[in-house]
């Protein structure tokens, strides 16, 4: 039985919450779960609106749809959600170049089924951590390109813009991951919030020294603040195997 925790943090720099998560233990139509992390961006609420629309909008498509192949039904879930805040976006001033990243996943028996769009992340977390999606972000094409390396593209002043957002373009492009978990694994979405502000061995770290998955994203929130808290934190923990004996 899956154990999971999340919760999001306004931080310590800015007014308004504009990440969203959304999280079930238990069946969403033909998915047997399903976990959302949305970091939206535009103003003041077009940012909310995007990562909050985007969620329901996923999870609605979810529901009604007689896809049965995970990536199937995440690709449709996506792609209607990018749609629809596009359409909002331009019908409504307010919300006018709004958009969101956004990562999807689902534990189908121990297979990860994971979609992403932006520069919000999943990893895997053992005795390694792994990032598993891959940023779509202006520093991390250039880190690809050999043009900057790691240490130098997290402190880079362009490390937020990204290159990809639900609702930015008519068109949304997704990519697409799966991997087979084993015994120990935990799941970690984030948005940049949390990676911005605390380095991945430190997530490591963290994780290791606590004994719930409630406990692990609290003390990963409170270190992102310690260190600045520049942004807000979304964090979802997933324990794929919490409950086995």
């Amino acid at each position: 039985m899956i154990k999971t925790f999340s919760m999001t943090d306004v931080g310590m720099k800015r007014k308004v919450n504009q990440d969203y998560v959304y999280t079930s233990e238990i069946a969403i139509g033909n998915l047997p779960n399903l976990f959302i992390v949305a970091d939206g961006m535009g103003g003041h609420k077009a940012g909310d609106y995007a990562s909050r629309c985007t969620a329901q909008v996923i999870v609605a498509s979810v529901k009604d749809t007689d896809q049965t192949n995970p990536i199937r039904i995440i690709r449709e879930a996506v792609e209607a959600a990018n749609r629809k805040v596009y359409e909002e976006a331009l019908a409504k001033e307010e919300y006018s170049g709004m958009g969101t990243t956004c990562v999807v996943a689902t534990i189908v028996d121990d297979i990860l089924y994971v979609g992403n769009v932006g520069d919000s992340r999943l990893y895997v977390v053992d005795k390694e951590i792994s990032q598993i999606t891959k940023d779509h972000s202006l520093v991390e094409e250039m880190v690809r390109m050999g043009e900057i390396d790691r240490a130098a593209a997290r402190i880079h002043p362009d490390k937020n813009i990204i290159t990809r957002a639900v609702g930015a373009a008519p068109e949304v492009r997704i990519d697409f991951f799966d991997l087979r978990l084993k015994k120990g694994d935990l799941v970690l979405m984030c948005s940049d919030g949390l990676t911005n502000m605390v380095e991945d061995e430190e997530i490591r770290f963290i994780l290791a020294d606590e004994p719930d998955v409630a406990g692990g994203a609290q003390a990963l929130i409170e270190r992102a603040n310690d260190n600045g808290g520049r942004d807000n934190i979304a964090v979802v923990i997933i324990d794929p195997f919490g409950a086995e004996e």
